[in-house]
């Protein structure tokens, strides 16, 4: 039986950022170091294929510091942790090492450095994420308001409109965070910004990638996690784009065939936290079921990489 046609646009880059390699590194390498179990506080980074395969070599995932025991290591997540979290681990007298990425640590910076000149943070984030979570963690209780939307800059009630601050998430929608940053900007003039945009170069490219390819698809497939906030926002940049047809896939096992009938180009792509093997998975399926042909559709190229922390490093 002849397969029928089937133009398949790679977004390039996809998966793996520098900061997510990092971190699955880290946890390596905490593992050679240091043996079975170590303790990781939430999941490595939002994928259940890296952090089960993680797991099967002694890595124990637990929410909250108080489920490790002291005597065992414990590694911070790539999402980045209240200062309250390694404040107790050292009250504890535990071994921890900090997985967060060095780009969330800059926004940490930028939000400890702006309150130390006395002005009040205002965070663009996602409520209850980890990363949310985490950066507003870096000042006391209520020294951070958080806002969501645009409408949420209308309803804000600031000390001094004239002493305000202003970092983000690192994995938003681009386009978004652009319209949140002009509603402040408007209501509050005096407002100051990151010294360089705090999303992420690996958040930014991808949106970009798939921006190039949405408008040639039919549809469009992002493999990465529910619970990833920089796939979550492909899938919402693609449909803008012009591809009617969006899709979040964990891996090749989750494609709906029938919403792809009658399809005749599709384009794949990966969040920053996603494996090429997963990425490779769902080509394979694709080529199992079409004649495919593969057009790239790279719009940027990245050489970033993130040195491991000084603890796990080996002498050369």
């Amino acid at each position: 039986m002849t397969k029928p046609p089937l133009t398949l646009y790679m977004a390039a880059p996809r998966g793996f950022c520098a900061g997510v390699d990092r971190a699955i590194k880290i946890v390596e390498l905490a593992l050679q170091k240091w043996g079975a179990p170590v303790y990781v506080r939430h999941e490595i980074v939002h994928n259940r294929y890296v952090v089960d395969g993680l797991r099967d070599r002694g890595a124990v995932f637990v929410e909250e510091l108080d489920e490790c025991p002291p005597d065992r290591p414990v590694i911070f997540s790539a999402h980045g942790v209240p200062k309250a979290v390694p404040a107790e681990a050292s009250r504890r007298e535990m071994i921890y090492v900090d997985a967060t990425c060095p780009l969330v640590s800059k926004v940490h910076i930028e939000a400890a450095r702006h309150a130390e000149n006395g002005l009040q943070m205002v965070m663009i984030g996602h409520a209850g994420h980890p990363e949310t979570i985490g950066t507003m963690g870096q000042l006391p209780p209520g020294d951070v308001l958080l806002v969501e939307t645009v409408a949420d800059v209308a309803t804000l009630t600031v000390r001094d409109p004239l002493q305000l601050a202003f970092v983000t998430q690192t994995t938003l929608s681009v386009d978004d965070t652009a319209d949140i940053v002009a509603a402040l900007q408007a209501r509050f003039p005096a407002i100051v910004g990151p010294h360089k945009e705090d999303i992420c170069y690996a958040t930014t490219n991808r949106q970009e990638a798939v921006k190039a390819m949405a408008p040639a698809c039919d549809a469009m497939l992002v493999v990465g996690a529910p619970n990833s906030s920089n796939s979550q926002r492909l899938v919402e940049v693609g449909r803008r784009a012009g591809c009617a047809y969006a899709q979040l896939v964990l891996r090749a096992a989750d494609i709906d065939w029938r919403a792809l009938d009658g399809i005749r180009s599709i384009g794949i792509t990966a969040g920053a936290s996603a494996p090429e093997v997963l990425i490779n998975e769902v080509v394979d399926a694709f080529r199992a079921r079409y004649a495919v042909t593969v057009e790239l559709v790279e719009t940027a190229q990245e050489n970033v990489e993130f040195k491991v922390p000084r603890i796990l490093r080996v002498p050369a």
